[in-house]
């Protein structure tokens, strides 16, 4: 009886949340007292897991699934822990199996407990820690079906390095016709760059910069500290940015270690979204900007003469601890 762990995957790379949820998972399996089983789709590579915990990979090869289809993986998951007798089953909380996980607990019958920050507290009721009103506070769910599934919260538990290696094995699910109901005709996605959802430093700006041909400062910002960009949402609805790097409530969610907005007033549904990251810092001309109450280093001034004074000590801090 394996503790089984989804571990995602793009475009054949192992994403940096599979090596978080791997850890994850080996700390709920020393919890328990038995092994850590993944299972990966499409994956080229997953022996570097075997670094994070993991003991044996089921490695799913099928040219259908090369598109996310949430009802197709989450059978397929479903089947693995099925073959596996799993009675724990860890996912991260991307947008990705957030979208599975329900279905993956309506066919496990299972209780799924999303947002997860820490390890289980107790295994005997099954307990965890999770955050709660939009990041402001936690709760500590007891999840007591036989079959419980876990979503971690991206950068809650981090990256944890055992020792051992990881082996594979081929697993082929049952994928019947009626899984793929729903089709992907085309993605879209922006190349040679750091994407949101694995960022570790994500810099974000606002209405504050004015128009789109002030963004190259925020780009170079962005380039110095390896960051994702990002905007808020008036900035993506004017079509200064792409929609894809709206972030907020109703974009895309954040969790990175270091959020950095810049000429963002803080509206209440942008700050829900971002509150899961551990430090954030703000640049605003307004010291009454709502962002203020909710971060942690703030700077009152402009951004035209901040940022770029910023830029330029990073690049000098850089240069003198190459």
């Amino acid at each position: 009886m394996s503790v089984l762990v989804y571990t995602e995957s793009d475009q054949g790379k192992l994403k940096k949340a599979a090596f978080e949820v791997a850890s994850y998972a080996k700390e709920v399996a020393n919890q328990l007292g038995t092994t850590v089983t993944a299972v990966s789709i499409n994956a080229e590579d997953t022996a570097e897991l075997g670094k994070y915990g993991v003991d044996k990979v089921l490695n799913v090869s099928a040219d259908n699934l090369k598109d996310f289809n949430a009802k197709a993986y989450a059978s397929v998951v479903q089947q693995a822990a099925q073959n596996e007798d799993a009675k724990v089953v860890i996912v991260s909380s991307s947008a990705d199996s957030k979208t599975l996980a329900p279905g993956l607990a309506v066919g496990l019958q299972a209780g799924y407990a999303s947002n997860v920050v820490a390890a289980p507290t107790s295994t005997s009721p099954f307990t965890v820690k999770r955050t709660a009103f939009t990041n402001k506070a936690f709760n500590f769910t007891e999840i007591n079906s036989d079959v419980k599934i876990v979503g971690v919260s991206n950068n809650a538990f981090g990256l944890v390095e055992n020792t051992g290696a990881a082996a594979a094995e081929s697993f082929s699910p049952n994928l019947d016709d009626s899984l793929f109901g729903v089709k992907v005709e085309n993605v879209d996605k922006v190349t040679g760059k750091v994407t949101i959802a694995d960022a570790d430093v994500v810099v974000s700006a606002g209405r504050g910069l004015k128009g789109p041909e002030n963004w190259g400062m925020v780009e170079e910002l962005a380039d110095v500290l390896g960051a994702a960009t990002a905007c808020s949402k008036p900035v993506s609805d004017l079509g200064w940015r792409p929609h894809g790097e709206h972030v907020g409530q109703t974009g895309k969610p954040v969790a990175s270690n270091l959020y950095i907005a810049i000429g963002i007033s803080g509206a209440i549904q942008h700050l829900a979204g971002i509150n899961a990251s551990k430090v954030k810092v703000v640049i605003n001309t307004d010291a009454e900007a709502p962002f203020f109450k909710a971060a942690d280093y703030g700077v009152v001034g402009d951004a035209f003469e901040v940022v770029p004074q910023l830029i330029e000590k990073l690049k000098e801090f850089k240069a003198n601890n190459a």
